[in-house]
């Protein structure tokens, strides 16, 4: 039986090497080769078991569970899927031993089982510190011995996420045995023929070497938001009599901050913003003050659904429900990066335009918040607040999104 897989996905599969490393674009087919490249170690070593590693179990239910149950069966070979132990049990009456999914969300829980080899998928989504203690638990796992005498070996598939860990590992870092294998997104001849030219036209310019080519990025100079500028990104309008307004918001005792946004005809513009409010009753008496008469939406992160900054039995939003004001909250917060994404390519599509001078905290956090050494946004200059709240708006109202792309597993015979 012969797989059909791209140059870069046949590449991973197959590496000799003991840690290689597929950094990929999206779309290339990453998870399909780190899957696909867990079954051949599983076939090669029946008696010895493989571990495969996702960020969260979500992941684990929704990608690896199903995609693992479609190659199996392509490839006609028995398994069975325990969910409630989360392991994929291989051959007929399970002769053939199991390839054990976890987590990396609590990387103390890797513990308690011993495996031959292992695939990390999305390694670098976690920040450097914890992708390195992740690295060391999934190795520490690495015992069973191969009949061979053959090497354990970890293979890592990923997205690059600036200069995280697995760029310290594999280029900084470099020791023979660690293998680089750049995936870019146009490696994957099964994706729609518009793919590339979406993900263009949605992502800031500095990231396409990233999120196309499957390059690292710098991540660590010059500003997070670096899409906006003052000049280019400026909005003379006010606020216009009993208009509704549109509120980001972010909760923190003694720092609360809030976005105030308008929508016109060439997109949504902010035109005022609150700041250095001490809790939800004093920010609700605050926006009462300010505007009344007009119809107020308000745009918090999810986490104000249970936080409590004042009554410990009412919740922020239960505060300000009660109050009439409307709140549009998402069941969860999204990623730091996502955010991040939305609120560049809303300033790139000149979607969101900033009266610095109604504005002057936004404009200035804009303009200044940069990554820390870590690849993240930097909280100690205290920018990050307002630049928070209006990031919660704008990924509910603009979000990023991902192109999806049906990609078929193909297998010739």
């Amino acid at each position: 039986m012969r797989i059909s897989l791209s140059g870069p996905q046949h590449d991973f599969v197959s590496a000799p090497e003991q840690f290689p490393a597929m950094v990929a674009g999206f779309g290339a087919g990453k998870s399909h080769a780190a899957i696909m490249r867990a079954i051949a170690k599983k076939l090669c070593y029946p008696k010895q078991n493989v571990a495969y590693y996702l960020p969260t179990y979500r992941l684990v239910a929704d990608m690896a569970f199903p995609r693992f149950a479609e190659a199996l069966s392509e490839l006609s070979i028995p398994f069975t899927i325990n969910k409630t132990d989360a392991d994929v049990i291989i051959g007929p009456g399970g002769a053939w031993g199991k390839i054990i999914l976890r987590t990396m969300d609590t990387p103390e829980r890797i513990v308690a089982y011993e495996v031959a080899d292992s695939i990390v998928d999305e390694l670098d989504t976690l920040p450097k510190d914890k992708a390195a203690d992740v690295w060391r638990r999934v190795m520490s796992r690495n015992r069973q011995k191969k009949p061979d005498g053959s090497p354990n070996t970890i293979g890592v598939a990923t997205t690059p996420e600036g200069f995280r860990f697995v760029h310290w590992r594999w280029v900084e870092q470099a020791q023979p045995g660690y293998r680089i294998i750049q995936a870019p997104t146009y490696s994957n001849k099964h994706l729609p023929a518009d793919y590339v030219d979406n993900i263009r036209n949605d992502y800031p310019p500095q990231l396409i070497d990233a999120y196309i080519e499957g390059r690292f990025v710098n991540l660590t100079s010059g500003s997070v938001y670096s899409s906006f500028d003052r000049t280019r990104c400026n909005s003379d309008e006010t606020i216009r009599e009993y208009e509704p307004l549109f509120i980001g918001q972010d909760f923190n005792v003694g720092a609360m901050s809030s976005a105030v946004i308008v929508r016109r005809p060439d997109g949504w513009h902010a035109v005022d913003e609150v700041v250095g409010i001490l809790d939800t009753p004093a920010l609700i008496s605050t926006l009462a003050s300010r505007y009344g008469g007009h119809k107020l939406y308000l745009y918090p992160d999810a986490s104000g659904g249970s936080r409590k900054t004042v009554n410990a039995s009412v919740s922020d939003i239960a505060l300000l429900q009660k109050a009439g004001i409307s709140v549009r909250a998402p069941a969860k917060n999204p990623p730091v990066k996502d955010r991040i994404l939305a609120l560049n390519g809303a300033f790139e599509r000149a979607e969101l335009r900033v009266n610095a001078k109604r504005c002057p905290t936004i404009a200035a956090g804009l303009e200044q918040q940069a990554f820390d050494k870590n690849g993240e946004p930097d909280k100690s200059s205290g920018y990050d607040h307002m630049n928070d709240a209006l990031g919660y708006f704008v990924h509910y109202e603009m979000p990023i999104r991902k192109p999806i792309a049906a990609v078929p597993v193909r297998f010739t015979y």
